[in-house]
């Protein structure tokens, strides 16, 4: 069987490796060992930081739109109450939208769900 000399490969995933650590703390970011579990444990935050993220911009939408229906008297449940009955459908983050940015549109919405 044919010797393999690893050299080339195994210095080249290390490389790698402390390129993606670079800016870690400590020996994080120049140890392999050290850095391969600080590389897996980063991309399982990074895993649920990005889900978390998108909690959080739902969470924002609803209180945005709850902001603007207070202001017609309405609470952001008995809304979107009324919109289903209405059988109007709006993601949540439209509605965020056209009650930041578009205030005639939103008002003509509320109109359409109090008739």
């Amino acid at each position: 069987m044919v010797r393999v000399k690893r050299g080339k490969l195994k210095t080249k995933k290390r490389k790698k490796l402390l390129k993606e650590t670079k800016g870690y703390k400590w020996g994080r970011k120049s140890k392999k060992k050290m850095a391969r579990e600080a590389f897996w444990h980063a991309m399982v935050h990074a895993y649920r930081g990005r889900k978390e993220k998108k909690r959080l911009q739902r969470r924002i939408w609803n209180i945005k739109i709850n902001a603007a229906l207070r202001a017609y008297g309405y609470k952001y449940s008995e809304f979107l109450h009324k919109m289903k009955e209405k059988n109007i459908k709006i993601n949540r983050k439209m509605l965020a939208e056209l009650a930041q940015n578009y205030s005639d549109v939103f008002n003509k919405l509320i109109k359409v769900i109090e008739d």
